[in-house]
């Protein structure tokens, strides 16, 4: 019996771009980079907004 292959869907693709996992480096810093704050700043901010990408942007980007 043959195992079922498991396709990938582009909406799958969607929803994780849509979401920065606090807990992963790699995404941690990409967030870093791409707003230019430090890697404790974006964790902190995921902590606090949660994890949509477009609000913890918002949060790290917002003028103090």
């Amino acid at each position: 019996m043959a195992a079922a292959k498991k396709t990938k869907t582009a909406r799958g693709r969607k929803q994780d771009r849509a979401r920065v996992a606090g807990k992963q480096d790699y995404e941690v810093r990409y967030e870093s980079k791409k707003t230019g704050k430090s890697a404790t700043a974006v964790k902190r901010a995921v902590k606090k907004v949660g994890n949509v990408r477009k609000s913890v942007e918002k949060r790290l980007t917002r003028k103090k």
